[in-house]
Formats: structure tokens, C-alpha cells, sequence
């Protein structure tokens, strides 16, 4: 493949004629110009192309490129020895605490991952475990990636979501009787996304259930995503499958019930079984539509002819009883990779440049921990008290502080 604005094979390209584009889609605000996930990814992409010229690390260290060759480092150099010497590296500096590895690498990682998405290599050779090896384990301090939603966060995206489906459901709900009928199903189609991602960002911002237990998991049968016959809108309850291999019945809070109830009536599911996240892939859903309505006996003219009458294939489901799957977890990170950006969220984390699904479950436990103590919070987590009280060590560290604080005051005069 030949890259149209520079006549070259992707591999034959320098690594620095990425970093501008990288840090562009990786980038907040207009142009993906703005951003503290940008401005250290930079810094650490730069320090990664330097050592690979040869101008970082050991004296005798003469970098990537053949000894013959008088160019700056290319794709076509890099494998996974090269992220191998690389982790070793920074391994190797001293001055660098354990964690702080892990999260200078974590960029660069992240870096070769978009760089096989874009064409530039074959594969991810920076998560290869014989090029993660040199790397520390973790040393016990926060970890690089274990996100938390903040509150600020957290209500950012609810208000985007919210004023999203409000717009969306308004938008169907208002238009008059004579509209086209395609243009209603359009209308419809896009209330029913709006309000399927609010619903499932509020889930997991409140909840605290892990995405694994609420949406379908390719590899495990068992996990195929939360049904609407799991749900109690009465009660405030929903059935999940948890990590510990059985069902239990996880709590649904109040911010939770009425974007669930006005999504529901939304959709009109045809029957309980009918996935509470389905997926809206579209691939997917038009080859579940033709399949199932030819085993119903019907001929392919009739079924295009048929589809050709919907403006998308998950209302003529809908109306058919054809039920979709459930959007997997790795369909929820895309999504919500999407909603943070348009939302505009700053986000300044190693690993993550959005609001992945696991910071919404130890945001709330964040809340539940400062609020109501390790015990109650470790009910609502489905945890040990233990394990929670590791996983939150730093809350108990800074209200000891607190305490010795006041003891000074008190004993001291301090």
C-alpha cells in the first residue's frame, strides 16, 4: 500500500511522520490540538524516537537503524525486539520509580496499537509479553491504569448523554402526522440510539457493575448481556451474571430508573428477551434480518424488498421480533471513546484518552467508600471489604492524615 500524499510504502515512512496525526486524533478541543493526554504522549513519543536514532541511552547505544544506513529510524526497523530494548531501557533509568515505567511505556504502547490501525505495521508488537518482560511489576502504587471517573467527569457525560436523547426523543416525538414515513423511522432509529447510550452510560456511572456482567462477551456463552426480562424497574434491581461465576441481583439508584423506563418505552422490545443493549452494528444486524426471515421461508427478493420499506434493519426487527445481539464490551468502549470526545472531556491518564467502562465502577466506589465507609461499599461492589479496602487504600491514607493533623493541633499547638 502506498501512501497518497508521499509516495511511500507505510513501512519505508519515518516514525515521527505519524506522531502528528496520532497526536491529533488523540488530541481535545478544535483541531485535537488541546489536551494533557496530548502533550505527555508528545513528550514520550519524542524520547522513544530519540533513543531509537541512537541519541538516548548508553554510550556504545547506536539505535535501531543498520549501522550502513544514513536515515532516521522507519516502521520497516521496528519488531518486538525493538519494544524489548526499549522496555528495557526504561527500566534500566534509576531515576524512574516502577509505576513510572509503566506508564512511559503505556504511551508508546498506545502509539503502536493506533499504528497498526492506521496501516503503519503488522501487528502490536509493544504488547508482545517477550517485549513487555523487561518491564517492572507493579509496586504497589496507584496503578496506570486503573481510571476512576471523577464526579466532574461523571456529570459531564451524563448532561451530554441526557441533553442528547432529550433532543433525539423530542425531535421523533414532535413530528406531524403527514412526515414520510422513512423520515419517522430515521427519526425514531436515531431516539432509540441516543437513549440505548444514555441509558447504558448511566448504568455504568451509578451501578458499579462490572461491563463484563452487563454486556455480551463473545468468548463466554454465559455472558450474553443483560435481557429486559433481568430488570425491575419497580424494585430498582438486575440480574447479572457476576465475576464469581453466579447470578445476583445488582441495585439500580434513582439516577438509573427513568432513563431506563423512557428508553424501554422507546423501543417496545417484543418480548422480554429482547437485549436491553442491543447492538446497532449494521453489518450485524442486516445479516440476522436476511438469515432469520429466509429460514421464516421467505425469498431474498421479498426480504430486500422488505428491508427496502425500513429505514434501518433494527426496526424492521423490532417489528418482527428478530432479536439482535447484545453490544459487546468492546462495542461499550468504542462507544463511549465517542461519547467523551463529543462531550469534550479532558481526559489525563496513561492509558485511557477516554472514559473507559471501568472508571465509572471505581468512580462510584470513590463516592460509596468517602460516604458510607469500606463495608457498605464493598456490599454494593460485590467485593470483600479486603479487597476494597486495598483498591481504595489511598481514601484511608489521607483521612488518617487528617486525623494525625488534628492530633498535632491538639496535642502540640501545631
Amino acid at each position: 500500500m502506498i501512501d497518497d500524499t508521499t509516495g511511500q510504502e507505510p513501512a519505508a515512512r519515518p516514525l515521527r511522520s505519524s506522531f502528528d496525526r496520532y497526536l491529533q486524533d488523540k488530541g481535545k478541543g478544535r483541531g485535537g490540538e488541546g489536551g494533557n493526554y496530548r502533550r505527555n504522549a508528545a513528550r514520550e513519543l519524542e524520547r522513544f524516537v530519540e533513543w531509537a536514532a541512537g541519541e538516548r541511552g548508553d554510550d556504545d547505544w547506536t539505535g535501531i537503524t543498520p549501522e550502513e544506513a544514513d536515515r532516521e529510524p522507519t516502521f520497516a526497523d521496528l519488531d518486538e525486539r525493538v519494544f524489548r530494548e526499549y522496555a528495557r531501557h526504561l527500566s534500566g533509568d534509576r531515576g524512574l520509580k516502577q509505576n513510572t515505567v509503566q506508564t512511559y511505556y503505556a504511551y508508546i504502547s498506545a502509539w503502536c496499537g493506533w499504528c497498526v490501525n492506521e496501516g503503519y505495521l503488522e501487528a502490536h508488537y509493544a504488547q508482545r509479553a517477550s517485549a513487555t518482560a523487561p518491564l517492572p511489576d507493579d509496586d504497589g502504587r496507584k496503578p496506570g491504569d486503573q481510571q476512576a471517573w471523577t464526579p466532574e467527569q461523571r456529570h459531564a457525560l451524563t448532561r451530554h448523554v441526557d441533553a442528547q436523547a432529550r433532543e433525539a426523543i423530542e425531535a421523533y416525538t414532535t413530528l406531524p402526522d403527514d412526515v414520510d414515513p422513512l423520515d419517522k423511522q430515521r427519526a425514531r432509529y436515531a431516539a432509540l440510539k441516543a437513549a440505548r447510550d444514555r441509558a447504558l452510560v448511566v448504568v455504568l456511572a451509578y451501578t458499579a457493575v462490572r461491563v463484563g456482567e452487563l454486556l455480551r462477551d463473545p468468548d463466554d456463552p454465559r455472558r450474553r448481556g443483560v435481557r429486559w426480562e433481568d430488570i425491575d424497574l419497580e424494585d430498582g434491581s438486575m440480574d447479572v451474571y457476576r465475576k464469581k461465576q453466579q447470578w445476583d441481583a445488582a441495585s439500580l439508584p434513582d439516577p438509573v430508573i427513568s432513563p431506563l423506563r423512557s428508553y424501554r418505552k422507546l423501543m417496545d422490545p417484543p418480548t422480554d428477551r429482547w437485549p436491553v443493549f442491543p447492538t446497532l452494528d449494521q453489518r450485524t444486524l442486516a445479516e440476522l434480518v436476511q438469515e432469520e426471515l429466509a429460514d421464516r421461508g421467505e425469498q431474498s427478493e421479498a426480504i430486500d424488498e422488505r428491508r427496502d420499506e425500513y429505514a434501518r434493519d433494527l426496526l424492521l426487527a423490532l417489528d418482527e421480533d428478530i432479536r439482535p445481539p447484545s453490544i459487546t464490551t468492546d462495542g461499550a468502549r468504542s462507544m463511549l471513546q465517542r461519547l467523551t470526545e463529543a462531550a469534550e472531556i479532558d481526559i489525563d491518564h496513561p492509558k485511557h484518552d477516554y472514559l473507559a467502562p471501568h472508571g465509572g465502577r471505581r468512580g462510584m466506589g470513590e463516592v460509596l467508600v468517602r460516604a458510607f465507609g469500606y463495608t457498605v461499599a464493598a456490599r454494593y461492589l460485590d467485593n470483600s471489604e479486603e479487597i476494597v479496602r486495598e483498591r481504595y487504600s489511598h481514601i484511608e491514607a489521607g483521612e488518617l492524615g487528617d486525623v494525625a493533623t488534628e492530633g498535632l493541633k491538639e496535642i502540640d499547638g501545631l
